[in-house]
């Protein structure tokens, strides 16, 4: 049952974002369509209350629940950026807005954006990791909440291997590729102009002498 709702909760979240965009720049209903994106969350805290009520009716902590935790965690670390990214790109394309600054892709500036998406996968393990530390207070010591904590580990796995590849972009920064020489309409590379000659071999007499 939780991984079907945690299924449910995925689909719905990209019906929602969905539903939401059109409604904000296809049906010109911008509060509506915002009333519909600010219903995310509420996928979350379903999945959260179902997966409390599971334990609380008796059901042994296992992976499923652990995912749960994980899945709620990285929807609060990273679901902001990604509606906000999506709306960006609907309204240029829908709206009329200018295109959206894409992330910058070289040097230093790369790795400072790359750093602060590694703190949505911070938050993410932190939010997870209470949720799992709370169901497992919640299941109590005579209960099995092994499995519960075994997943804190999992999500430090993936926010160590996340700081890591972030972490490379500052080791070794990404150059910019040299200037590419312009080009004509047709593809074809612009002619450049031809230096001039040296000063010795311009100035001629009329029989070919140089003066």
């Amino acid at each position: 049952m939780i991984v079907a709702l945690i299924a449910i909760c995925e689909v719905g979240f990209w019906v929602l974002l969905a539903a939401g965009l059109a409604t904000r720049y296809l049906l010109k209903m911008p509060r509506a369509g915002l009333a519909l994106l600010l219903c995310e969350p509420l996928l979350e805290v379903v999945l959260l209350v179902v997966t409390a009520i599971d334990l609380k009716n008796g059901a042994d902590p296992s992976w499923k629940h652990g995912l749960a935790a994980v899945y709620i965690g990285y929807t609060v670390g990273h679901g902001h950026r990604t509606v906000k990214w999506l709306d960006g790109h609907a309204a240029h394309r829908f709206g009329g807005a200018p295109p959206p600054v894409g992330p910058p892709r070289y040097g230093m500036a790369r790795a400072r954006h790359e750093g602060r998406v590694w703190l949505g996968s911070v938050t993410a393990g932190a939010v997870a990791s209470g949720l799992l530390l709370l169901a497992a207070w919640y299941v109590g010591p005579d209960g099995n909440a092994e499995s519960l904590k075994a997943w804190i580990f999992v999500a430090w796995r993936a926010v160590g291997i996340h700081g890591l590849i972030a972490l490379s972009y500052a080791l070794w920064p990404k150059k910019p590729p040299k200037e590419a020489p312009k080009q004509t309409p047709d593809g074809e590379p612009e002619a450049q102009p031809e230096s001039a000659p040296p000063a010795r071999d311009r100035v001629r007499s009329s029989s070919g002498d140089r003066v």
